[in-house]
């Protein structure tokens, strides 16, 4: 469980929450015996409004709709779990494994490293490994994982930029609902009458609070999920470049030694101290 993440989003709204109730009096002008810090619970219905909700949300949802295919918008799930699943990619692994790849490849041939293609669980790897071992030629192995390693991240860019386009439409709808709102208070505003002065206030904040919407729902909700599948891109891109260097020395019969050292210069120091840890899952 990628703890930081559900730690950062709930403290976010209880920070937030917390400012809508709590009144800090502080200065000279606060009369003895009042309280420093004072809550009341009844500020949260300043900060409710439903029209508010269903222009801010349901535009918001509905452009995102307008804007990507079905099946980006059906992987959301995938996303979020994506996002919370805190399994760790581990470099430090993948090294070892190639470093035993190229002991028996040494030893035995490209030939034996079948039987240890077809134990692998991650199918990028055993696409590499298949691929050296079918003798294919060592342009065309790294032409054809490179290419793959690209396509991966070009899906998971679509898949980062849906969320980035919710956190840029997100606020100009809360925009818009300010406008809206805007429109009818004046229209029904009638300063002559009884009472008309004294709603203005109120109105004026019901208008406002779709921008705050919005701006919640833009830099809580989609702007950390587009950051955080990023990183997980990032994560992935790198085991999947030391698999590369790694097949293809072994391909080329490098020392085992030698190939090590080399695919550890990948790592940062901390990550070789910590055996790798610090890379997450990437869809």
């Amino acid at each position: 469980m990628n703890i930081n993440y559900i730690i950062g989003i709930v403290g976010a709204f209880v920070v937030f929450l917390l400012g809508c109730v709590m009144g800090i009096n502080i200065g000279p002008n606060v009369p003895p015996g009042t309280d420093t810090i004072t809550f009341d619970l009844g500020n949260l219905w300043n900060f409710f409004d439903a029209a508010s909700i269903f222009i801010t949300i349901g535009c918001t949802i509905f452009v995102v709709l307008a804007s990507f295919s079905g099946e980006m918008l059906k992987a959301m799930p995938k996303h979020f779990k994506i996002i919370l699943n805190n399994k760790m990619y581990d470099p430090k692994g993948y090294i070892d494994q190639l470093v035993e790849l190229a002991q028996i490849a040494r030893k035995n041939g490209l030939l034996s490293l079948e039987e240890k293609a077809n134990e692998q669980s991650d199918p990028f790897f055993k696409q590499a490994i298949m691929l050296i071992v079918d003798a294919n030629d060592q342009d065309k192995v790294r032409g054809i994982l490179e290419n793959d390693i690209e396509c991966m991240s070009a899906r998971h860019e679509d898949a980062a930029a849906m969320y980035d386009k919710a956190s840029s439409v997100a606020p100009a709808f809360g925009m818009v609902g300010t406008l809206v709102g805007l429109i009818n208070m004046l229209k029904s505003m009638n300063l002559s009458g009884d009472g008309g002065a004294d709603s203005l206030g109120t109105s004026m904040g019901t208008a406002l609070i779709t921008t705050l919407y919005g701006c919640l729902l833009a830099h809580v909700v989609f702007g950390p999920v587009a950051q955080l599948l990023r990183g997980r891109d990032s994560e992935e891109v790198l085991c999947k470049q030391i698999i590369v260097e790694g097949v293809m020395a072994i391909q080329a019969g490098e020392n085992p030694k030698s190939l090590r050292e080399r695919l550890l210069t990948y790592m940062s120091q901390k990550q070789r101290e910590m055996g790798g840890e610090g890379s997450g899952e990437a869809k």
